[in-house]
């Protein structure tokens, strides 16, 4: 990779002699380590470690963490992600010692505050998504999709039909995990078209429906940002056919407090805890994705999930319970966190987020649908998607446009999907940005749809003002680095 700017390793600037910590003299006698630890576990050669002082360490990893971007450091219109600030109020709610200094093999008559905490969150959801009963232990949303999955195996089992249903319809724009999480879980995955409005085409889904289907995983509004105007229809559809409907929350920020996926007609739902409810996320954690199903599917959740009863609360295996999904509770902090977002917003607080969201969404798409292919042109929901087909033609692609963008220091849209638009550019504002934000992510997005006209070849070589420039992208998947190497700072 080609490296514009260098920052010197610690190793390059260490002095001999030079420390940043002084430790205090032993105040017991000192016992050699050959005495404490086995000599074949001893180094032979003392490591190489640099010898710097405090400050140069600071200076160091703080150099180095400016140069990522985050939703610290500028706009994050990352598509289906939802990568919104995250108030720190929250992170000071985790961080009670009540909270983040109890362990799980406490018995639980220790640590009744965080049961209650959680059994207040499950009711909390169950509210939200419509539906009755969740359970907090998946660790994030393709984890959810996944109890979910076996939990509608697990009822047509208990109905003496798993032997029978084992197909699941999944729409054409539907999220990866989708149909992973239904391969893993043992279905055959059937894909259905959409229409040109953008949602499910009825008269395919009609024509998969039959006695071998388990259920539908749909996400409403779907990935490009819509919401489907035969919900209804659809769920009647499937719940005629034997089915169950999922419901993918990973776009759940455009509902809340407007309505509710049980009222659409769904019976399992799973929420992205890290997107919508207050855990920055990114890099592979952390997260949570509860999923909420309803009464007639509480028998089947992992276990444990939390009752109240007349002496507290208590951990309880469900009748049918498919077993656990995770190691005690689930990624507790990340449940503090959504906990405190839903009690510090409360029910208008709820609604505002989402509709400012879909506000946010449909500002950015009205301003820039003259400058990109806009395939659906209809109102949307928290997110839409564009194409960039037009400055294809004149040979910028959509990849060499999302470079580009890094050199106006702006983090790039999702790109290329859904897999249904071509050269896609998948745009979500959130609701925490605010108008002067978007009026600058407007006019850069104009001014690199001219700039593909005016000079293409210029964007082959974009970017140009970031420390490490285009990278052979294939080359980087294959032959990943994953060691620290004092050759080269890369």
């Amino acid at each position: 990779m080609e490296v514009k700017t260098k920052i010197p390793l610690l190793l390059e600037q260490s002095i001999k002699g030079r420390t940043g910590y002084t430790i205090a003299e032993l105040d017991v006698p000192e016992v050699p380590l050959q005495e404490l630890i086995p000599p074949a576990y001893l180094r032979v050669e003392e490591p190489r470690l640099p010898e710097v002082s405090e400050l140069e360490v600071v200076r160091y990893f703080t150099g180095l963490s400016r140069r990522n971007h985050g939703v610290d450091v500028g706009f994050y219109p990352l598509g289906s992600c939802t990568m919104k600030y995250n108030p720190r109020v929250h992170e000071d709610m985790a961080a009670l010692a009540g909270f983040s200094q109890i362990h799980p093999y406490q018995p639980a008559s220790t640590v009744d505050g965080a049961l209650e905490m959680m059994y207040e969150l499950d009711t909390y959801l169950a509210e939200i998504s419509g539906l009755a009963k969740s359970t907090l232990q998946p660790a994030a949303g393709a984890h959810g999709e996944l109890a979910g999955l076996l939990i509608i195996k697990a009822f047509h089992k208990q109905n003496g039909e798993d032997q029978q249903r084992t197909e699941m319809i999944i729409p054409d724009a539907a999220h990866g995990t989708n149909p992973a999480s239904a391969m893993m879980a043992g279905f055959s995955v059937r894909t259905v078209v959409s229409n040109k409005r953008g949602g499910v085409d009825l008269a395919a889904l009609k024509s998969l429906l039959g006695p071998k289907t388990a259920g539908l995983m749909l996400t409403n509004p779907n990935t490009l940002g819509l919401f489907d105007e035969n919900i209804i229809e659809i769920a009647d559809l499937v719940h005629a056919a034997g089915g169950l409907l999922y419901y993918d929350g990973a776009n759940a920020n455009a509902i809340l407090g407007i309505v509710r996926p049980g009222d659409m007609g769904f019976d399992i739902v799973h929420f992205n805890l890290h997107k919508t409810f207050s855990t920055p996320h990114g890099g592979g954690g952390p997260g949570a994705g509860p999923i909420v199903v309803k009464q007639e599917l509480a028998p089947f959740l992992p276990y444990p999930i939390i009752e109240k009863g007349s002496n507290g609360y208590a951990l309880v295996k469900p009748v049918h319970s498919i077993g656990r999904m995770k190691s005690f509770y689930g990624n507790f902090g990340v449940l503090v966190r959504a906990y405190a977002y839903i009690r510090t917003h409360g029910y208008p607080g709820l609604r505002a987020v989402s509709e400012n969201a879909v506000l946010n969404a449909n500002y950015l798409m009205h301003h820039l649908k003259e400058y990109f292919a806009l395939p659906y042109d209809r109102l949307c929901m928290h997110e839409f998607v564009l194409s960039g087909k037009w400055q294809k033609k004149v040979g910028v692609s959509t990849l060499d446009m999302a470079k580009r963008m890094l050199d106006y220091g702006i983090h790039a849209p999702t790109i290329y999907f859904p897999l249904i638009v071509e050269e896609a550019i998948m745009v979500e504002p959130t609701e925490t940005e605010s108008k002067e934000v978007l009026d600058h992510f407007i006019f850069l997005m104009q001014r690199i749809a001219q700039e593909a006209i005016d000079s293409a070849e210029s964007f082959k070589n974009a970017p140009s003002m970031t420390p490490v420039g285009r990278l052979d992208e294939t080359r980087a998947a294959r032959e990943r680095v994953l060691r620290f190497s004092t050759q080269e700072n890369s």
